[in-house]
């Protein structure tokens, strides 16, 4: 059977949701409270590169299976029998995916409930949105067990919650583990839902995605991460070369037309650069 971004995969569950216009993915690993081990990362590195080309797709969610964890860090048992070699190539894989997340077209949402920490919390904050349940725990507790996070962690979380927030969760480990509420104060969060609520919540989340520009949703999220590590100068710069050329893509001209209209748009997706 030839795999799309849909699978068939072992462990993950994927489907096209919204008309082909969103993609849900869940790491279904629940009896080991979602913990990353290679196959999953391969398996998550194949799918997102999937979803990344599929021109119809806008949006993605990212879950954890059960409601004990998002995905409650590496799994030790496989990581245990790693030489220096293998341990620098499982943290390359690591990057790939959570590198993938940031510079893949569509936006990506990380839906945590329970767990999420190690390699979980890595994974989630590379994600471009960030809904935490209000039974979220976000820590980075690698150096208990004699490590460091390699999936990005050392170079992401100081960029989210500032330096010593970051240096705190980091070198404190289990020390230092976040609530939802505790989460969302220091900026690693972007929404606190209640459980019962969340699944209702992110659909709606979802819909306002696409019902706004497909180019300038694309647009806006690559001219944002790019600030992170862009001089404010030529950021400024790509910013004003972008929004004129949001008139040269035609969804200007239906989106605020439809405005004095006052009626809703109708963009047509198209791909392309910001």
């Amino acid at each position: 059977m030839q795999k799309t971004f849909t699978g068939p995969f072992e462990t993950l569950l994927v489907e096209s949701t919204h008309g082909g216009q969103a993609a849900k993915v869940v790491i279904n690993r629940p009896t080991s409270l979602n913990a990353l081990n290679r196959e999953i990362l391969e398996e998550l590195r194949d799918a997102l590169t999937g979803i990344s080309e599929a021109r119809e797709v806008r949006v993605i969610t990212i879950e954890g299976a059960g409601e004990k964890a998002f995905v409650a860090g590496a799994d030790i048992s496989q990581m245990r029998a790693l030489d220096a070699a293998g341990a620098r190539q499982f943290a390359l894989l690591g990057q790939e995916v959570t590198t993938l997340l940031e510079s893949m077209p569509q936006i990506v949402i990380a839906k945590v409930r329970g767990f999420a920490l190690g390699g979980g919390c890595e994974l989630a904050m590379a994600c471009d949105i960030l809904l935490a349940s209000n039974t979220a725990k976000f820590g980075q507790p690698e150096v208990n067990l004699g490590l460091i996070p390699g999936f990005g962690g050392t170079q992401r979380l100081a960029r989210r919650v500032g330096l010593p927030v970051a240096l705190d969760m980091i070198c404190s480990g289990r020390g230092r583990t976040l609530n939802a509420d505790e989460a969302l104060k220091v900026g690693l969060v972007s929404r606190v839902l209640d459980s019962e609520k969340m699944d209702a919540e992110t659909q709606a989340l979802i819909e306002a995605i696409l019902a706004a520009g497909p180019e300038a949703v694309r647009r806006c999220k690559r001219l944002v991460r790019d600030s992170l590590t862009m001089d404010l100068a030529v950021g400024l710069s790509s910013e004003a070369e972008s929004f004129g050329d949001c008139w040269s893509a035609g969804e200007a001209s239906e989106g605020m037309t439809a405005f004095l209209e006052k009626r809703p748009a109708t963009f047509k997706s198209k791909r392309s650069q910001p």
